[in-house]
């Protein structure tokens, strides 16, 4: 497990003598970590084992969070440290309240059952965006064989006040993970369309975000293509507090500069599917990767 160093301007984001270290193994397709800094643990996805799985950081310990756990896919935690998921089985976006129980806060859109959603992120001003493929009700491996009953794949935003569900973009063949600039005036959204289709996308596109932060506005650069994955697809990701973008792919995770250029990759033995920060100083990255969770210290800190 090494890195490569594509840009001189990565070689800051590695701390001298520091590796990417396995923390766990034992997964089928490990998915959306998310961070809780009260108590140090990380929860994520084992998606085809419908449960989801807790590291604790302190005692190296890995345990399972929630099983069954309707195939979740992505997680995000919001600004009152609640669990935000995607899940597949039930083709809704739930929060996890503080005593446990669970809030439902989207299932259809303009009366049609969603997809299955896939990766989330709040806005700081509560708004929950989230995007909507098809993956989830493709076979039985991830959640239920079924038809779409929108017809498309598409990005949405939940209205914090009303919990109105609101399409923001529908031009995408399967979006998937995504996240907002540090100033929240951009927003990432990855295409992973080339899953299921050999000339699909698979990039990574960049919108303005309105200034109500209720809405996308134009794409940035050429058809708002921030970065083509080089190798496999760009699944999840997350952004520093520089602006810099590290997402999965298939040989590790990508480094991106703000202005697009591919700074480094950190290479794993597995696919990669997301990452999030975390540790006291979210200066650790913690990559699922297939069947395992690795992390590693980086220069860098999320937002």
């Amino acid at each position: 497990m090494t890195f490569e160093r594509i840009d001189p301007r990565f070689n800051t984001c590695i701390p001298g003598p520091e590796r990417i270290e396995q923390l766990w193994t034992g997964g089928r397709w490990c998915e959306g970590p998310a961070w809780f800094g009260a108590h140090r643990t990380l929860v994520w996805s084992d998606i085809p084992n419908n449960r989801m799985l807790r590291y604790d950081e302190l005692s190296g310990a890995t345990s399972v969070f929630r099983e069954p756990a309707n195939n979740t896919n992505g997680h995000t935690v919001d600004r009152q440290g609640r669990l935000v998921s995607c899940e597949h089985l039930t083709r809704r976006v739930t929060r996890t309240e503080h005593d446990g129980s669970i809030t439902v806060l989207a299932s259809h859109w303009q009366g049609k059952r969603l997809n299955s959603p896939n990766d989330v992120v709040v806005h700081s001003d509560g708004g929950v965006w989230f995007t909507d493929p098809s993956y989830g009700i493709l076979s039985d491996y991830e959640g239920l064989r079924a038809d779409s009953e929108i017809g498309a794949c598409n990005v949405y935003r939940i209205d914090p006040a009303s919990g109105a569900v609101d399409l923001v973009a529908d031009d995408f063949v399967k979006p998937n993970g995504l996240a907002f600039s540090p100033d929240e005036s951009v927003l990432y959204i990855a295409d992973t369309g080339a899953s299921h289709a050999a000339d699909g996308p698979r990039h990574i596109r960049s919108f303005d975000v309105s200034a109500d932060g209720k809405r996308l506005g134009k794409a940035r650069g050429k058809n708002g293509v921030f970065a083509t994955c080089d190798n496999g697809l760009f699944d999840g990701f997350r952004v520093d507090t520089e602006g810099r973008l590290w997402s999965s792919a298939g040989d590790g995770v990508h480094a991106f500069d703000a202005d697009g250029t591919l700074l480094g990759k950190l290479l794993v033995p597995e696919r990669v599917a997301n990452v999030c920060f975390g540790g006291p100083k979210r200066n650790r990255l913690f990559i699922c990767a297939t069947s395992s969770l690795y992390a590693i210290y980086l220069n860098a800190k999320g937002l």
